[in-house]
Formats: structure tokens, sequence, C-alpha cells
């Protein structure tokens, strides 16, 4: 009888015991997620309420708002996989005109080389909802004489036409477009009048777009000054 009674102690002694670490261990699992210890709407770390940080544009942290409650489509899920990637140190900025918006932005580029080195070219991306099977729709907001980009500011990049393929990104396309300004391809033109100059008489491209840098007007249009 003593035998039985004491084997009962001990398991129900064992049963409280393991009780005990099941509450436990539900609580601390529940502060970790509530404190950030797992991820965030998809894999960015959370930092504030509704908000996500953003790393690695220019080595400096950026933030953006997410709509509590609201489902992220595929496409914003891998744009911030995107964003979390770029790397560009001073050659460009990005805005977010609407925090909760990572799928229309700015991108301030700034050439390192070329004829256009010193000034500084706002860019718009807009990305549809079948991104990263179709690629966003890029235009320059400043009007820049180029052989590659109109004066709607469409731009001439084959990554975003034929050459487009999902593995791209945008770190992808800020670089195409450096490109673009580093070596300009007159052979593929969206302005044809900057391409003819260009083919015709490199030197005096050369001039008439420093001078457009600085303000002048060339054949009826009219350039800001941004050197």
């Amino acid at each position: 009888m003593l035998r039985a009674k004491k084997k009962k102690e001990e398991e129900a002694a064992a049963a409280a015991a393991a009780a005990k670490m099941d509450v436990d261990g539900g609580s601390s699992s529940s502060s970790s997620a509530k404190h950030g210890g797992g991820a965030h709407d998809g894999g960015a770390p959370a930092t504030e309420e509704g908000m996500v940080s953003i790393l690695g544009i220019g080595g400096k942290s950026v933030r953006t708002s997410q709509s509590k409650g609201r489902r992220r489509q595929p496409a914003e899920i891998r744009i911030q996989k995107d964003l979390a990637e770029v790397e560009l140190g001073t050659a460009a900025t990005l805005t977010f005109p609407n925090p909760n918006d990572l799928t229309d932005f700015l991108v301030e580029i700034m050439p390192e080389s070329g004829f256009w080195t010193g000034a500084r070219f706002k860019f718009s991306f807009r990305f549809p909802a079948e991104y990263p099977h179709t690629p966003p729709k890029v235009i320059c907001q400043t009007r820049i004489l180029h052989p590659n980009i109109d004066w709607e500011g469409n731009v001439c990049l084959n990554i975003l036409r034929e050459e487009w393929k999902p593995i791209l990104d945008v770190n992808a396309i800020i670089y195409g477009l450096l490109h673009l300004f580093a070596e300009p391809n007159p052979d593929d033109p969206l302005n044809k009048e900057a391409a003819e100059l260009f083919r015709a008489d490199i030197r005096q491209f050369e001039r008439i777009v420093k001078q457009t840098l600085r303000g002048s007007t060339y054949q009826g249009h009219s350039f800001e000054r941004l050197v």
C-alpha cells in the first residue's frame, strides 16, 4: 500500500513539473516573438511596431512603415529582399514618397564617370504586381541630353526590356543606369538627336552636355541647372 501511494505521488509530481515547463516555454516563445526575436512579415527584423528595417543602402539603415494588418503581396516581399541587398555607396540614394508602399520609390543617381559627372538625376521606379517576372517601369524625371533617354524620360536599357530575367534585381537596374552614364550607346538610341550628335562629333556633344548641365537650352528644350 505504501509503495503504491509513493508511486502515485511521484507520478503526480512529474506531471506537475511537466505542466510547469510547458507554461514557461510558451511564455518564452511568445515574449521572443513579441520583441522581434523571429522574422517579421517575411524576413526583415522589426524595429518598432509597424516598422521594418532595410539594411545595405549606401551603408545606412532605411526604415519603411508597413500597414498594420495588411497582407503583403509577393512583389513587395521580393522588393524588400532586393532593397536589403543594395550596396552602392554614394553612387545612388533611395527615397520612399509613401513609406507604406515599397513598389513606388525614387532613385537619385550621381554618375561617377562620363559626361554627366557631378550632376544628380532622379529616376522613378514603379513595380508591377507581376514583379520579378515583369521588370519595373523606370523613368528619368530629370531632363537630360542622352542618346538612351528620350525627352519624356523613357530609358533604353536592355535589362528593362528583352533581356530582363527574374533573377535580376534593383541593384542590377541601378548599376545598369550607372553604366549608361559611363558608356552611352548611340547605336540603340531613344533620343535620335542626341545619338546623331554623339556619332558625328563626340567633342561637340560633350560641350553641349556641359552647357545643359549649367541650365542652358538646346533645340527648344530647357534644362535645370545641375552643376
